[in-house]
């Protein structure tokens, strides 16, 4: 089944991904889990054929990121699209000080979606009406926070660790700096105006990793961290380390999806797994359910372990979410 992590390049956006993967598949029929915005990198999980029926279950995993949060400056966007509308001196900001701001996330359960967003309100992006001057929040929608980890922090955005790697035994997505890591690519400083060129020399950037919740924009994260300490910010760069249970490791430069291994959807979808004999796998192919005993949602295989079908517990029995041919 075709499913691919892609490490997706800095100034794309996801539908770019796409799009250029139907020219690389060969096929239409592509879709994505997960969006990332132009500015970030990292695993973007990409599906075509059969496979684009994962989509709503693999976007719903959580997603680990490396973040660098910069303090002493915001801009509309959130990150470093910019420009560059609010300065102020951050150089008064510590780690002892910063942690138990970070600290605070893991209560959190919403959070208001940037103005550009692809969030909709009355059928039209967030970010249309913001790009027309409209630009209001959309309102707070359900978050969560899992893990927010101080690694570093600086005067300078470059003077932070700049190669990274997992641990062995480390969780998906657990990088930490390393001597000789994986260098990540992150965008250039947003555009400062003249006026606020004298506070831009104040700031301060903290490089932070975090697994949160679907849904969960990193942008909003770093605003609100920001308001938590009485400084403007903005995200200077991200990763994406891990979407669920797939690791950076495993993802493949975009112009290699044609060529590159595909992934086992039953290790991505971190679901239990119930084998189909021969006759089952048929019945359930054909939209029969046979008497099963389902620990909950669960992936259905064959007996060569090959994804048939997801499935999850129902009045008179189970139900059947997906069937793969």
């Amino acid at each position: 089944m075709p499913l691919h992590a892609v490490d997706k390049p800095l100034g794309l956006t996801s539908h770019d991904v796409v799009a250029r993967a139907r020219r690389l598949l060969g096929t239409r029929r592509v879709g994505h889990a997960g969006t990332l915005d132009p500015l970030a990198t990292g695993v973007l999980l990409v599906m075509s054929e059969e496979a684009t029926k994962l989509s709503p279950y693999l976007t719903g995993h959580d997603k680990t990121y490396l973040a660098w949060v910069t303090f002493g400056a915001s801009t509309p966007t959130l990150d470093a699209e910019g420009p560059v509308v609010a300065a102020a001196d951050a150089h008064g900001l510590t780690a002892a000080r910063l942690r138990p701001a970070l600290g605070s996330f893991l209560g959190v359960t919403e959070q208001r979606p940037p103005a550009y967003s692809a969030v909709k309100r009355g059928g039209v992006r967030s970010y249309a009406a913001a790009r027309r001057g409209e630009a209001e929040e959309p309102p707070p929608r359900p978050v969560a926070y899992r893990e927010v980890t101080l690694l570093a922090l600086a005067a300078e955005r470059s003077e932070l660790p700049a190669a990274f790697s997992r641990p062995p035994g480390a969780q998906p997505g657990r990088y930490e700096p390393a001597q000789d890591g994986v260098r990540f690519e992150l965008p250039p400083d947003p555009p400062t105006p003249e006026e606020l060129a004298g506070e831009a020399a104040r700031r301060v950037t903290a490089l932070v990793r975090l697994t949160v919740g679907a849904g969960t924009y990193v942008r909003a994260f770093a605003r609100d961290l920001g308001a938590s300490l009485g400084l403007p910010a903005y995200l200077s760069g991200l990763v994406r380390t891990a979407s669920g249970a797939v690791d950076l490791e495993r993802a493949a430069p975009l112009e290699a999806i044609g060529t590159a291994a595909s992934l086992d959807p039953v290790a991505a979808l971190e679901l239990p797994t119930v084998s189909l004999d021969a006759a089952a796998v048929q019945d359930v192919r054909h939209g029969r359910r046979p008497p099963l005993d389902l620990p909950g949602r669960a992936a259905l295989v064959d007996g060569a372990g090959a994804l048939v079908a997801l499935a999850e517990p129902a009045a008179g029995g189970y139900r059947l979410l997906r069937v793969f041919a």
